[in-house]
């Protein structure tokens, strides 16, 4: 206990001192996850899938602890797959059949961390794939951002939404890529809230926000359908599993170490815990089905988030607003402009992309101190301890990752399912295995024989 005491005390002495050496940069960073959490949220608000007002104040308080305990700008996301599905009307948007499922994805994930069997999942889940995983989310979020927000926008009406305040926006964000604490989100995130005040104020219904107290209300959960073939959120949580699994546990832990090496990254056993009991708590009041996640984690890193410090500011913010407006929110957010949003998630979706540079240079694996990952430590220790002591690839090794890694994304891509991706890799991963070990054992069979000859003779 006193261990860990000191380590959370560690922790916090660092989101302390970062907040005060870059407080404009770490604001900054607390809103660059905005461009995921925005357009999920409020369509689920919107067309009632969700209380927004336990989503803002749960959300909120999730963001707070995630902050104080693994002090790092680890991010509370929508669960992008249960929510593209309500959206969608692919199953029942009702909001007792969107919170089951993500009930049903928090008893999975809390199995899955207590029997150990997560830490195995990392074991035998090689790093291209996850790689492959980070890459296709990557570039899932520059196709979405491109088809649903930038392509539909007209080049000058409406005056505030069109495409020349998009690329206004591409404009700043690509000409301070080498200043990484400029606070590009906190800039655009006041400009777009002015830009949705003015609509609102100027359209025939004024939906502004207003003084509503927060005033919670249980949701009875509709695990199972009437009938066996209308199991909606059961269907909804088997679709999310999987990315939560691979892109909101494995690949954040493993996103930390890379751009975070000095701070001790989360384990994936402490993530999935804190993915279980995000959605057995706040789903029971509406709250959104929520996780952590990689692109979430490379956004807030990208604009400027170095701390936990960085959402902990986000998280009483939403608390507040959660608990002073609520749904009275949902009007405003509605008109937050589209070419800005679009901008933001691109360059989200690059940042997360970029990642797949380090397959072959820089990956967990490539290091010898990575094998202690198996006992639960965290992959920046394991790196850091042994810097000097890096695997070096064969040009065969190299092409072969790289493949690996391609494949998983193309399966994500080609699919727009993290599932068929993950087994795309893993059966491109276990064939070149496969043929390696056969090829030993050809050689070994080949050496064998030949020792064998003259005596035969």
């Amino acid at each position: 206990m006193a261990g860990w005491l000191a380590h959370l005390r560690h922790l916090n002495q660092n989101n302390v001192a970062t907040l005060r050496t870059t407080p404009l940069a770490e604001i900054s960073g607390s809103l660059g996850d905005l461009g995921t959490l925005l357009p999920l949220m409020i369509a689920l608000a919107v067309q009632g899938s969700i209380k927004l007002g336990s989503t803002l104040v749960f959300s909120g308080l999730f963001n707070v602890l995630t902050g104080v305990l693994f002090g790092i700008p680890l991010p509370v996301q929508p669960m992008k797959a249960i929510a593209s599905a309500a959206i969608s009307g692919r199953e029942d948007p009702s909001i007792h059949v969107v919170v089951a499922a993500g009930q049903w994805v928090g008893v999975a994930v809390l199995f899955l961390s207590a029997t150990g069997l997560l830490r195995w999942i990392v074991r035998v889940v090689p790093i291209p794939v996850v790689k492959g995983i980070q890459m296709g989310a990557g570039l899932s979020l520059i196709l979405g951002a491109g088809s649903s927000l930038l392509k539909p926008l007209r080049w000058a009406d409406p005056v505030l939404d069109n495409r020349i305040w998009a690329a206004f926006a591409f404009l700043v964000l690509i000409c301070t890529q080498r200043f990484s604490r400029f606070p590009y989100a906190l800039c655009f995130f006041i400009l777009s809230l002015v830009f949705a005040f003015v609509v609102v104020l100027t359209s025939s219904d004024h939906g502004l926000p207003r003084f509503h107290v927060w005033n919670p209300q249980f949701i009875l959960p509709k695990w199972v359908g009437a009938s066996p073939g209308n199991s909606s959120a059961l269907w909804m949580a088997i679709g999310q599993l999987p990315l939560t699994t691979l892109n909101s546990i494995i690949a954040v832990s493993q996103l930390s170490s890379e751009l975070l090496p000095h701070l001790p990254a989360p384990s994936v056993t402490s993530t999935g815990f804190s993915v279980a009991v995000m959605n057995l708590t706040a789903t029971w009041f509406g709250g959104m089905p929520a996780c952590h996640g990689a692109g979430g984690l490379a956004a807030q890193y990208r604009f400027g988030a170095r701390s936990g410090a960085s959402i902990i500011i986000l998280g009483v913010f939403k608390i507040l607003l959660g608990l002073i407006f609520g749904e009275t929110l949902v009007d405003l957010l509605r008109h937050y402009p589209s070419s800005i949003l679009g901008i933001m998630v691109f360059a989200v979706g690059l940042e997360l992309a970029k990642v797949g540079n380090s397959v072959n240079d820089g990956a967990p694996d490539l290091w010898q101190a990575a094998a202690a990952r198996q006992d639960g430590d965290s992959p920046s220790s394991a790196a850091a301890s042994n810097r000097l002591t890096r695997r070096k690839l064969s040009d065969e090794e190299r092409m072969e990752r790289w493949t690996v890694m391609l494949t998983t994304t193309g399966g994500i891509l080609a699919f727009r399912n993290d599932a068929v991706g993950f087994l795309a890799g893993m059966l491109c991963h276990g064939a070149f295995t496969l043929s390696a070990r056969l090829e030993q054992w050809r050689k070994k069979r080949s050496g064998f024989a030949t020792e064998q000859t003259p005596l035969l003779r």
